[in-house]
């Protein structure tokens, strides 16, 4: 893997683009005479760092959401959600969707993957109830990584009406995170959307996010050809075709239905 793409993704002025997201917030949410805004809060970086731009933007007038399902849902993942709404002083609800999921799929034939985006949807539910109670935004926490490879569940945690972190990839995450003050621990450990029980993002990708991230630059960003990619990324063109394969078969999740 060539090391001098992933520096010229994550060498960006983190700042400048706070500072972008951060307006785009503010008048898009004044421009649909909404409330505030509301997200939920895992305890992973995606949502932490939405989290911190919405009490940067809105303060008291946004709400967090924290719903772990204690099946699966890791007991420090939901602490790590507890502790950042601490110090940022926002106002949250702790709602466990665990006997919601065990309801459900009383009535459904069992699959781990099926069931898992169940979960995603029940938060998705309740995200919207109290959307509309409060007339709120809904922020959503999908990154540039997981959205292009549609990496989230449809009408699960890819429900939302503003996307703030959408233009900035898993590698720039971190950095923007950062810049931004949200905790190393925060930072540094594994990704999971926690669906299931030991649920690793990478793992369920089979590629890491610096792989995902270069071969995605190239082709999306600097509109290179697969084998322009390949030779630019020093990554194995089975690799690359793989993760552009991810963005062909995952165009459905990021446009709107069919329509005759």
């Amino acid at each position: 893997m060539n090391q001098e793409i992933l520096d010229e993704i994550t060498k960006q002025d983190y700042l400048k683009i706070q500072q972008n997201i951060e307006t785009f917030l503010k008048n898009k949410v004044s421009e649909k005479k909404a409330d505030g805004v509301i997200f939920g809060l895992s305890g992973g970086i995606d949502s932490i760092t939405i989290a911190y731009l919405a009490s940067n933007v809105f303060g008291k007038n946004s709400l967090a959401l924290v719903m772990p399902d204690p099946t699966v849902s890791p007991s420090n993942e939901t602490g790590d959600a507890l502790k950042v709404i601490g110090s940022l002083g926002i106002d949250y609800k702790l709602i466990d969707i665990g006997i919601i999921h065990k309801r459900y799929s009383n009535y459904l034939e069992p699959d781990q993957l099926a069931l898992g985006n169940l979960r995603a949807r029940i938060r998705s539910n309740i995200i919207y109830y109290y959307a509309n109670l409060k007339n709120y935004l809904v922020l959503g926490t999908s990154d540039k990584s997981e959205y292009l490879t549609g990496y989230f569940t449809k009408f699960g945690d890819g429900c939302a009406d503003l996307l703030p972190i959408v233009s900035l990839y898993k590698t720039q995450l971190r950095e923007f995170a950062k810049a931004l003050g949200v905790p190393n621990q925060i930072i540094t450990k594994k990704s999971s959307p926690h669906l299931w029980k030991d649920h690793i993002a990478e793992k369920e990708l089979g590629y890491s996010y610096e792989e995902i991230d270069s071969i995605l630059y190239c082709i999306m960003d600097k509109k290179l050809s697969i084998d322009e990619a390949v030779k630019r990324t020093e990554i194995e063109r089975k690799t690359v075709e793989r993760i552009y394969q991810m963005y062909q078969n995952t165009q459905h999740k990021r446009i709107l239905p069919e329509r005759v």
